[in-house]
């Protein structure tokens, strides 16, 4: 099977990556206020911002700036930081004290819950009894793998929870400098068969360090599913169209589905603006030829894309290219999360009013889900029953095997937005309420189940 290697029929810009520091030679060429460039100058000290040419032209609308989703999803705002810490960032800026900047943002990240759901304590595996370095281990059939030449991407989302990956802290940061220690785990856990190589973004990288990450995989007989997960079919499909190795990064992927696995390209489109340029459908007509598959996933985001009818839009969009809608997930706890986050009922009356205008092709999709603690969590609706209110939920994938597949319920709120501040029902199973609740609550569903 060969790609779509002919002449491409859009330009090749060449990539460049715009950062704080080109944030006035950006407001001249386009209308950025001086208050929205200071706004940039002082937020993306503590949260990263990055941004190129493509994200620019051709994703925001200019004349829809600051309310524009795609100019929130790329440009800090005020409002992304609690007001108190803003606070404490102006005042350490305005001393022109390095060292009271650099304390400040430390505190002030330290309270953004950098790693959420356990990943540092509870994700990472071993091998000889240490660390595996750019490695995460959650669920039994999984590895996540951080090439550290992947950890950056081609622009940044200012809600994405990876922050921690882009902001220079090496103590944040999940790196592996190669494959080997991957390789060796592999043959040490047979049980995986599904490695997903994550980060950043591993397309950021050229075709020869892509290559050099995944080709070892290939020699791995119990690994049958190769995911890589992106960005940068949203913010740089040239990367598959028009950019120096974009033919290699095809052949690599060919090789790859020619060996018997299935590849797994894990898009993240965010808004169906980002599936509207002649570039991006290009690009994955020309993946969807070396015999990858693309899903699409992305959070449901408060200010961005918290309506049915945009979400309506994407999966239709997504099915239009040839893709599978796949995940709509709820933003997890971390970063930015008060000012994007989307209380779990709005989010499963967004999901249920798109999904039910979808066709039955595009109905593949799932959502709201929390990627919690535990494991997915699924929000499968709201149930009224005996004049109460219940959230329907149910274990899509799990840390305990046992627990997948499995419904429960908890209290219906209004305002909870994660797992954490639902409660439980008396007649939760006792497993279930540990691995998602803990033992608080434990203890509270064995007192209230006593007969």
């Amino acid at each position: 099977m060969m790609p779509l290697l002919g002449p491409s029929p859009v330009q090749s810009p060449r990539f460049r990556a715009f950062g704080p520091k080109q944030i006035h030679a950006i407001a001249k060429r386009f209308p950025l206020s001086a208050e929205q460039v200071k706004t940039v100058e002082l937020i993306s000290q503590v949260l990263p911002f990055r941004v190129n040419e493509y994200a620019l032209s051709e994703l925001v609308d200019w004349e829809s700036v600051p309310d524009d989703p795609m100019f929130r999803m790329v440009f800090p705002q005020r409002g992304m930081l609690a007001p108190e810490d803003e606070r404490l960032l102006e005042t350490a800026s305005s001393t022109g004290d390095r060292q009271a900047v650099a304390a400040a943002v430390k505190e002030i990240r330290g309270r953004l819950n950098p790693h959420p759901s356990g990943q540092l304590e509870l994700n990472v595996p071993r091998l000889d009894g240490s660390p595996v370095p750019g490695l995460q281990h959650k669920y039994r059939e999984t590895v996540l793998y951080f090439p550290s030449q992947g950890q950056t991407c081609h622009s940044y989302c200012t809600y994405c929870f990876r922050w921690a990956q882009f902001v220079g802290d090496a103590d944040l940061r999940f790196a592996a400098p190669g494959p080997e220690p991957l390789i060796r785990y592999l043959g040490e856990h047979p049980e995986v068969h599904d490695v997903l190589v994550t980060g950043g973004d591993p397309m950021i990288m050229g075709s020869d360090r892509l290559s050099n990450h995944l080709e070892p995989l290939l020699a791995v007989d119990s690994v049958r599913t190769i995911r890589i997960g992106t960005k940068s079919l949203a913010y740089w499909p040239y990367r598959f169209v028009s950019d120096k190795d974009a033919d290699d990064a095809l052949r690599l992927f060919e090789r790859v589905t020619a060996s018997g696995r299935t590849l797994a390209v894990m898009a993240h489109f965010t808004h169906p603006r980002e599936l509207g340029t002649e570039v991006v459908a290009k690009a994955l007509s020309r993946i969807r030829a070396t015999g990858a598959v693309v899903y699409c996933q992305a959070p449901l985001i408060g200010r961005i894309n918290d309506d049915a009818q945009t979400w309506n839009s994407l999966w239709q969009a997504e099915l239009a290219q040839g893709t599978v809608p796949y995940y709509m997930f709820v933003e997890r706890d971390t970063g930015p999360y008060d000012y994007f986050k989307v209380p779990l009922a709005k989010a499963a009356e967004v999901f249920r009013t798109a999904y039910r205008a979808l066709p039955g092709l595009a109905r593949t999709v799932r959502g709201p889900v929390m990627s919690a603690t535990s494991g997915k969590v699924l929000v499968d609706g709201v149930e009224e029953s005996a004049g109460a209110r219940y959230f329907q939920l149910r274990m899509l994938q799990a840390r305990d095997p046992a627990l997948v597949g499995r419904p429960f319920r908890a209290h219906y709120s209004p305002t909870a937005a994660w797992v954490d501040e639902l409660e439980p029902v008396p007649d939760t199973p006792a497993d279930i309420a540990a691995a998602v609740w803990g033992g608080t609550h434990r203890q509270l569903l064995a007192e209230g189940s006593q007969p």
